[in-house]
């Protein structure tokens, strides 16, 4: 990693976000009260930097994706901030969370999340279109042609495989040029070649449109496309590794004592 944006090393350790990027303080999440009570995050800070991919990994319940969903917007923490862009999510009334998850945050889901009813074109443009804004068309025929969608803009969901569909979710999540897109387990539905497919469209997204990308995944393999893998275990951070390959990041899911 380039020392401008620095190393997951630090990112561990709270360091500035840097343009685009997000990081947390203290983060804790906590479901329920009394002696049931889960701590599903232990005071995690964390530095997603701007302009690189990274990939979450660990433990079944280790809390993975209910960091993201904190980090995104989609869930509140019970203490701690959150910064996306260097803004404090909890620093913002509920109108302006919505339209900064609209227009700031893109999100792709494990089930896509299309409408049925709507073409392609029309589920990319689909955050536009809520926020009664005009898209951007130089960057939609950019993403567009990224992301090899040019000759299935007039298909409605229905009529295209699972890789071309999560195409479409991924543009969705880049049209309002986003400080962050967050991925939770994006290829967890998909055959080893559709995955693979999507995963090459993440790294292209960072590499090429200089995109910032945050994973949830359970595969050493798609860890690999990231610039570097932050493993949790029991809500809380307990290691960070750049450079990450298939074997490093088995080995060291396998150190944690379960499957991610």
């Amino acid at each position: 990693m380039s020392s401008a944006r620095g190393t997951a090393s630090e990112a561990a350790g709270g360091a500035a976000s840097g343009d685009g990027g997000a990081r947390t303080e203290r983060l804790s999440k906590v479901y329920g009260t009394g002696p049931t009570a889960v701590r599903a995050l232990d005071g995690v800070s964390v530095t997603l930097p701007g302009g690189r991919f990274t990939a979450i990994m660990g433990p079944s319940g280790a809390g993975k994706s209910t960091l993201m969903h904190c980090v995104a917007g989609l869930d509140a923490p019970t203490s701690g901030r959150v910064f996306v862009g260097g803004v404090d999510l909890g620093a913002l009334p509920d109108a302006k969370l919505t339209r900064m998850r609209r227009e700031r945050i893109g999100f792709v889901f494990q089930a896509f999340n299309l409408l049925p009813t709507l073409t392609a074109r029309d589920n990319v443009l689909l955050p536009t279109t809520l926020a009664g804004t005009r898209p951007d068309q130089q960057w939609f025929d950019t993403v567009v042609r990224t992301l090899g969608l040019g000759d299935r803009l007039g298909h409605r969901p229905a009529e295209l495989s699972g890789g071309q569909q999560q195409r479409v979710a991924l543009a969705r999540a880049l049209i309002t040029r986003p400080e962050i897109v967050f991925a939770d387990e994006p290829t967890g539905n998909l055959d080893s070649r559709t995955g693979a497919e999507v995963l090459a469209l993440l790294r292209r997204s960072v590499d090429d449109l200089g995109q910032t990308v945050a994973m949830v995944t359970h595969d050493p393999a798609a860890a690999a496309h990231a610039d570097s893998v932050i493993y949790l275990a029991d809500g809380r951070i307990v290691d960070v590794m750049d450079a990450p390959t298939p074997d490093r990041v088995l080995d060291r899911m396998r150190s944690l004592g379960g499957a991610a």
